[in-house]
Parts: structure tokens; C-alpha cells; sequence
């Protein structure tokens, strides 16, 4: 861990609380563009848009709050991005999150920053947060472009066929260890292979028979069948 430290973590239901931010230039847009797809509630505040931003104003997919930040714009806020050239409001941006204690990311000013945005690989339910703390974005950008070759739509694909049986194996190995052993068994098989081949057939075969077979092994039974799903 570096000097500064930090604990990961995946912000979820951001839909259900207020996210504000300041300035709407192109850095506010990629920070915009970013938590929508995480479908943030998002409160901007600027006196100006980039085209992209105005677009998604006119959408109504952000609020729009047309003039310079102001004390008191944070209320009931859960966290802000500052992201305005100015650095007076951008300090004065911290010093109200921090006084409400808000989460808040001034960007490219780590000292005024209690959370970081990672760059992020999505596929289906997997994601992939990559940091530097704030040091070097670039190299995270870098990282993450490496990491879009490896993990492919496989592994939404996986996730996907996994998240549909998930309740079943629950029902049927009523046992966390059991579970999770077939959970790393079924990883552990060439099943991410066979999808990335296209052969999604095979590869739920090979899982619903690999769950039956620990089933039994587990003497389980008396439940439904994966093929129910």
C-alpha cells in the first residue's frame, strides 16, 4: 500500500442519492459520462456546457443548474466532483464537502480528494477497477485498455449463465464451503474457453453437470434441476 493508502470499494444504488458537479467543461463530461453508466442521480452546476453535456440536458438525463457554484449547492449531497479550472471553487468546493462531510473528488488535485474515479473494464456484471491513487492516470488508462483485450464478452456471458443458477446451487448446497468449492470448480474448468469459442451449449452443459455431480457428492436432494432454469 502506498502513502496514502485507500480502500476499494463499488459504490452501488447511486440512483438513489444525489451526486452533484461543478464545471461543464470537457473533464465534467467524461466524469458525467462515466457515473451515468453506474446510473448516478447527477446534479451539474455551471455557467457552460460542452455540446455532449447540453445533450444529455436536453435529455433529461442530468439536472442542470445554470450559473456558478455557490455555498450551500451540496446540500443533501452524498458526493461532488469539482471540475472547474478555477481553483478558489474548486477549494471552496472541498471545504463544504468536507464540512458535511461529503465524499468529494477534486480532479487532478489529489490533496483535495477523499475518493478517486478508477478507470474501469466492464463486461456484463464484472468490473475491473484499476488506481494509482491519483499519481498517474494515464498508467491506469493503460492498464485498463490491456485488461479490454483479456477479459472478453466471455465473461459477461458467464456471468450472465452463473447469475441464473446462483439461487439453485443456494437451495441445493445449503452449505457456504460446499459452494463455494463447486463456485471455483466451475471457474477452474475450460468453461470460459468453450464460450469464448461460442459454444454456450457446451458450456452450460458442462456447468448444470458439474452443480448435479456436487449435488450428489453432497448428498443433496429433493431439489429442482439446473435445467429448469
Amino acid at each position: 500500500m502506498g502513502a496514502t493508502g485507500g480502500l476499494p470499494v463499488l459504490l452501488a444504488n447511486l440512483g438513489d442519492v444525489r451526486t452533484v458537479v461543478i464545471g461543464g467543461g470537457t473533464v465534467a463530461e467524461g466524469k458525467v459520462v462515466q457515473m451515468l453508466e453506474s446510473n448516478a442521480h447527477i446534479t451539474l452546476i455551471s455557467p457552460e456546457l460542452t455540446p455532449k453535456l447540453a445533450e444529455l440536458v436536453q435529455m433529461g438525463e442530468i439536472e442542470y443548474i445554470e450559473r456558478q457554484y455557490q455555498t450551500g449547492d451540496l446540500a443533501n449531497a452524498f458526493m461532488v466532483i469539482g471540475a472547474t479550472d478555477d481553483r478558489a471553487v474548486n477549494a471552496a468546493v472541498w471545504d463544504e464537502a468536507k464540512g458535511r462531510n461529503i465524499l468529494c473528488n477534486v480532479v487532478d488535485d489529489p490533496p483535495h480528494c477523499n475518493f478517486y474515479a478508477v478507470s474501469v473494464v466492464r463486461q456484463g456484471e464484472l468490473t475491473i477497477g484499476i488506481s494509482t491513487n491519483g499519481v498517474a492516470p494515464a498508467l491506469a488508462n493503460r492498464i485498463r485498455k490491456r485488461f479490454e483485450r483479456e477479459f472478453g464478452p466471455e465473461y459477461a456471458e458467464f456471468l450472465e449463465i452463473m447469475r441464473e443458477r446462483r439461487p439453485i446451487i443456494a437451495e441445493r448446497l445449503p452449505s457456504f464451503n460446499v459452494r463455494r468449492d463447486l463456485w471455483y470448480r466451475i471457474v477452474d474448468t475450460d468453461v470460459l474457453d468453450l464460450l469464448r469459442a461460442g459454444k454456450r451449449d457446451e458450456a452450460i452443459t458442462l456447468i448444470d453437470s458439474m452443480i448435479d455431480v456436487h449435488c450428489q457428492a453432497a448428498e443433496v436432494s429433493g431439489c429442482p434441476s439446473p435445467s429448469s432454469v
